[in-house]
């Protein structure tokens, strides 16, 4: 197997581990050079092997898989440094987009570097960055949040979030949207929103409005597909 990167060809006994960007819908948006990676390295760890064997058959990949996720990252994580330090190339890839972001990745890569193990990033698709690219709200400044806690602590992040001067970003399923659009209702004031749904997918959708006006919608028509929901800035809204 040859490992390169753009040309440049690894150190003699050089490890490397590759966190590589995958699609979030739309199979065509991948790079050349992370399915030159995924073609090359040693292993691959993916959240889902159901999910990931898929793009891998798509872009005929032959590689070996392996599951690296929340509820088994304890014992992997010492797996894949060892076989690291063996001198092996792991890529590192999620069900979807790019890894570290909303999953348990950033632990792996912290003890990589703990361990003087490279760590490359391939960089491809992240449904928070393609939603707001498209949301019309201004980014220049901006909070993630992520996926919102479903019950402890959630009355207390919306309360720290009222002080929130920047756009804040949050990830939310289509099952709990309502909900959270009620949420920040009775803990921000209806704010402005922008939701961005089934990104690159056939049905993608940019939602924009007031947040009582976009609970009336969706309570009559539900929606389906992942959600990006951004909030206008306290900033912005006072101006």
């Amino acid at each position: 197997k040859s490992n390169r990167r753009d040309g440049e060809k690894n150190k003699i006994g050089e490890k490397m581990l590759y966190i590589v960007g995958t699609p979030i819908g739309n199979m065509e948006d991948i790079t050349y050079r992370a399915v030159k990676t995924l073609k090359s390295a040693d292993y691959i760890f993916s959240e889902d092997t159901r999910v990931s064997r898929k793009l891998l058959a798509h872009y005929e990949i032959e590689n070996t898989l392996y599951q690296y996720h929340e509820h088994n990252k304890s014992h992997q994580i010492e797996n894949i440094i060892n076989l690291l330090k063996d001198g092996k190339n792991i890529a590192l890839i999620t069900d979807a987009g790019t890894p570290c972001i909303s999953d348990p990745g950033y632990e792996l890569v912290d003890i990589a570097h703990q361990n003087d193990i490279k760590v490359v990033t391939i960089p491809g698709a992240s449904s928070v960055i393609a939603g707001a690219s498209i949301s019309g709200l201004n980014l220049r400044r901006m909070a993630y949040e992520g996926f919102l806690p479903k019950k402890k602590g959630r009355q207390t992040l919306f309360n720290k979030l009222k002080e929130e001067e920047r756009t804040i970003i949050i990830l939310e399923s289509p099952n709990r949207i309502l909900r959270t659009l009620k949420d920040i209702n009775e803990y921000l004031g209806n704010r402005y929103v922008v939701i961005a749904r089934e990104l690159t997918k056939v049905y993608e959708e940019v939602i924009r409005g007031n947040v009582i006006d976009l609970i009336d919608k969706i309570e009559k028509k539900p929606l389906k597909g992942e959600i990006v929901l951004l909030i206008k800035s306290k900033k912005e809204e006072e101006e």
